[in-house]
């Protein structure tokens, strides 16, 4: 769907959509290249940045059709599937084999984009970022070469890390089309909870030595008395208004116990209150 330089449009309304290949994707490249057009890819919309704006017009290359699980391997705890496969259909497919994909940043967006914007969310104090999650990337460049960067090794020195130049590229080096990606086992037991603060270093220090004494907390987010506010008002919640902390442990049941209650120590020492938990999966989906 190509525009002149000076108007953006909606697709017409007798544009037909169809799952796409690599090579069919390669194909569209090496044409826009011929032709000088620019080439926007598109996952769901979801990121803020800006990215997909097509502001010297072009084509729009739209991967959510290309949505399979290519392969799951539970002995290897890891995957691969095609960029426009969304993060929650990743996880139904992964729970089938007790697994899941951590990486959550706040909305269901394809894998694909998420490899190009490096995202991260309210995991990564534990599983870390896209970054770190990316094993390997099939890619179209501008030139409509189709690479393959890294490989599903856990560890290798060799070569470029073409991997981690492109995770993060935000569509600027090329069209991400299948992704490999790291599964992690589903936790026995997670529990999540909320902790206020009288003040806003109150609740850093506390973070900051509950990172330095080595507990595995899986999400640590910090929200200020005016976001607070905000959701109290959006949410119909009556969490104190204050500097509040918002935790999730993952583990065995008895690890789970143990990290909350050195948590918690930690906490008290540094002015915060009491542990409001949410245990049921609703209340910690709620939550969250």
């Amino acid at each position: 769907h190509s525009h002149d330089e000076s108007s953006y449009t909606s697709a017409p309304p007798d544009a037909v959509c169809f799952p796409c290949t690599t090579d069919e994707v390669a194909h569209i490249v090496t044409i826009c290249r011929a032709h000088r057009r620019p080439v926007i890819p598109f996952g769901v919309g979801s990121s803020l940045e800006g990215h997909t704006l097509p502001i010297r017009g072009g084509v729009c290359v739209d991967m959510s059709l290309m949505n399979r699980v290519l392969a799951i391997r539970p002995d290897d705890m890891d995957c691969t599937v095609e960029a426009g496969l969304t993060r929650n259909e990743l996880n139904e497919a992964a729970r089938r084999h007790g697994l899941f994909f951590p990486i959550d940043p706040g909305a269901n967006a394809t894998l694909g984009g998420m490899a190009a914007t490096r995202a991260s969310g309210t995991n990564a104090v534990r599983y870390g970022t896209m970054r770190d999650n990316v094993l390997a990337l099939t890619v179209v460049l501008a030139s409509g070469e189709v690479i393959h960067t890294g490989s599903r090794a856990r560890k290798s020195s060799a070569g470029y890390d073409l991997t981690r130049l492109f995770v993060g590229s935000e569509g600027t080096l090329g069209i991400i089309t299948e992704v490999s990606l790291r599964l992690y086992p589903v936790p026995e037991a997670i529990s999540a909870a909320v902790v206020s603060f009288p003040a806003l270093d109150d609740a850093v220090a506390a973070v900051t030595e509950t990172m330095q004494t080595g507990i595995p907390v899986a999400r640590i987010e910090l929200l200020d008395e005016t976001m607070l506010g905000a959701v109290n008002a959006f949410a119909g919640l009556s969490y104190p208004v204050q500097p509040t902390l918002f935790l999730e442990f993952h583990g065995s049941t008895e690890g789970v116990a143990e990290q909350a209650r050195q948590t918690g120590e930690i906490m008290r020492a540094h002015g915060g209150g009491d542990f409001h938990w949410a245990t049921h999966e609703e209340d910690r989906q709620r939550l969250w």
